[in-house]
């Protein structure tokens, strides 16, 4: 299951993913390297799951034609104005009696 997969677990998945799709366009990593304006190793990297820079892979991401990646990422977030004020709203308190102390006491 996705969710019990660990960083490095999902580091080779999207790796493995990023090398499929330059194979699939016929292009080497040299000449992705340099579409994306990275480095060589920063390709690499990435297609080995062993990390690089966000820059560089979104960089990669766009030098492939696979931008939209990133939009399933960080889906766009509306709020309504009515969400915030019914957010805002606070329960009522419940007022709480205190006996007074016995006189002399």
């Amino acid at each position: 299951m996705d969710m019990f997969r660990t960083t490095e677990e999902w580091e080779q998945e999207i790796g493995q993913q990023l090398g499929r799709m330059r194979l699939l366009q016929n292009i080497d990593q040299r000449v992705l390297a340099e579409r994306a304006g990275v480095s060589l190793n920063a390709v690499k990297n990435l297609e080995h799951g062993k990390g690089s820079t966000l820059r560089s892979f979104i960089q990669v991401l766009r030098a492939l034609g696979r931008i939209e990646w990133l939009s399933s990422l960080s889906p766009e977030v509306s709020i309504s104005p009515m969400q915030i004020l019914e957010s805002r709203k606070r329960t009522p308190r419940q007022r709480v009696s205190r006996k007074k102390g016995v006189p002399g006491a």
